[in-house]
C-alpha cells in the first residue's frame, strides 16, 4: 500500500486508480474529512461515475465528524409511491438510480487521530461513463466568455456552440449546454447574495445614523465575501442591562436562503417573557466563530458577563464559552431537559411531577422538598439520570 503522499498524487493519475482494488484502499489513513472525499471524488472522475455524499456522524462530545460514507450517484432506488403514482401531472423524469452497492466509507479513530477506510466497494450495477460525460466542469475562462457574449447579446446556445467549434466537437468542450446555463445562473445568485450583503450592511449603517449606541461589526472570508455578521441596537443594550443575568446562546439551523446559521442571544424580563439581546450569522458552527460571536457579544455589552448561560447542549457552544466566560456555567435549557425527560423517565404521572419541580417551584427550598417527595413516591431511587442533576453535567442529562 502507498504511503500518505504517494496516495495522494493518484487524483492526478488517472491509469494508477484503474487498478485500485478493494484490497488497496481498506485501511486507507486520511487525516480529515475532506482528504478522503477529495480522494474518492476524484478516484470517481476516473473512473466514470458520479458521487452522492450519503451518510454523515457527527459526534457532539467530540466536535467533529466520525463516520463519513460516500457513494455511487445511482445508489439506492426511487420509492414506491413516486413510481405507480397514477395522479402525475409532468411526464416522470428519467431513473437515474439503481441500487448501484459502490460506496466508499471512512471512520475516526481517536488512537490514530485520522479517518480509516473501512469499507471500499468498486463494483457497479451500471455502466460507467466517458470522461467527456462524468464530472464536468465549465472553466472560469469559459464563463467569463460566455458572461461577455450574453451582454452583446449573443444567446447561450450559440456561446456553446462556438465554444464547441474552437475546441473541436462537442465532447472535447468539458461539458455540455445545460452546464454552461446552470454555471451562468449561479453566477447571477451569487451576484445577488453579494448584493443583499451589502444592503444589509447598508441598512444597519443607516440605522446607526438615527441610533447611536447601535453595534455591528461582520468578518469577511478569503474572497472578500461577508461570513458573520454581529448586531445589536440601543434598547437591547438597555434590556441586557436590566435582565442580562442569564443569557440563552441559541442556535437555529441554516433554514435562509444564504446557509448561516441564525444565532440568537436572548433573555428573561421582569414578566417572563423573552428579550432579545443580539443577533448574529454565523458562517459555520465551529469553536472558533461561536467564540467570534461570544467575543462580539462581549463587547458589544460593554464587557458585563451573564451570570449563568443556557444553551441546548451543543459542544461546540459549550467550548467557546469556556473560552469567552470562563467563569461562568452552562446548562441545558428547560425546553431540552423536559425532552430528555420523555425520553429517560416514560411514565407519564413522572414525567409530569418532574415538570412540576421545573416549572411551579420559585425557591431552593420548595424545588429540593418537591424533588424528594417525587423520587420517593415513584420509588426512583436507582434511577441515575435522575441524580446527575446535582453535578451540572450536560453530557449526563442527554446521555442516560
Amino acid at each position: 500500500m502507498e504511503s500518505g503522499s504517494d496516495m495522494n498524487h493518484l487524483q492526478y493519475n488517472c491509469v494508477r486508480f484503474d487498478r485500485l482494488s478493494a484490497n488497496d484502499v481498506l485501511g486507507k489513513e486520511f487525516k480529515s474529512v475532506e482528504e478522503a472525499e477529495i480522494f474518492y471524488f476524484a478516484y470517481a472522475k476516473a473512473m466514470g461515475f458520479d458521487v452522492r455524499k450519503d451518510d454523515k456522524y457527527v459526534s457532539a462530545r467530540m466536535g467533529r465528524v466520525t463516520i463519513r460514507q460516500l457513494v455511487c450517484s445511482a445508489q439506492g432506488k426511487r420509492r414506491e409511491e413516486y413510481m405507480n403514482n397514477s395522479n402525475k401531472v409532468r411526464m416522470p423524469k428519467k431513473l437515474t438510480r439503481c441500487n448501484c452497492p459502490c460506496l466508499f466509507k471512512v471512520r475516526y479513530f481517536k488512537k490514530n487521530n485520522s479517518y480509516v477506510v473501512v469499507d471500499f466497494k468498486t463494483n457497479h450495477s451500471h455502466d460507467l461513463a466517458q470522461p467527456h460525460e462524468s464530472h464536468r466542469s465549465v472553466p472560469d475562462s469559459h464563463l467569463a466568455l460566455a458572461k461577455s457574449m450574453r451582454r452583446v447579446p449573443i444567446k447561450v446556445c450559440h456561446t456553446y456552440q462556438y465554444m464547441a467549434d474552437r475546441a473541436g466537437g462537442l465532447t472535447k468542450v468539458g461539458f455540455i449546454r445545460k452546464d454552461l446555463y446552470n454555471k451562468l445562473d449561479i453566477s447571477r445568485r451569487e451576484a445577488l447574495l453579494e448584493g443583499d450583503a451589502k444592503a444589509a450592511l447598508s441598512y444597519l449603517e443607516g440605522k446607526a445614523a438615527t441610533d447611536k449606541k447601535l453595534f455591528c461589526k461582520y468578518s469577511t472570508d478569503e474572497s472578500n465575501r461577508l461570513a458573520n455578521l454581529f448586531w445589536r441596537d440601543s434598547t437591547s443594550l438597555l434590556d441586557y442591562s436590566c435582565f442580562g443575568d442569564v443569557l440563552v446562546f441559541d442556535s437555529t439551523y441554516k433554514t435562509n436562503h444564504y446557509e448561516k446559521s441564525l444565532v440568537l442571544f436572548a433573555g428573561s424580563n421582569h414578566h417572563l417573557s423573552t428579550t432579545i439581546f443580539c443577533f448574529a450569522l454565523l458562517v459555520d458552527e465551529t469553536v472558533e466563530t461561536y467564540t467570534w460571536a461570544l467575543q462580539m457579544f462581549l463587547e458589544s455589552m460593554k464587557g458585563k458577563k451573564p451570570i449563568a448561560v443556557l444553551t441546548d447542549g451543543d459542544e461546540t457552544m459549550r467550548k467557546a464559552i469556556e473560552v469567552v466566560f470562563p467563569d461562568c456555567p452552562d446548562r441545558l435549557c428547560t425546553w431540552h431537559i423536559a425532552k430528555n425527560a420523555q425520553s429517560n423517565l416514560h411514565n407519564p404521572e413522572v414525567i409530569a411531577e418532574f415538570r412540576r419541580c421545573m416549572f411551579d417551584e420559585a425557591t431552593p427550598y420548595g424545588f429540593e422538598q418537591r424533588w424528594n417527595d417525587m423520587v420517593n413516591k415513584f420509588n426512583l431511587h436507582d434511577k441515575n439520570w435522575l441524580h446527575i442533576r446535582n453535578h451540572g453535567d450536560i453530557e449526563g442529562w442527554q446521555g442516560y
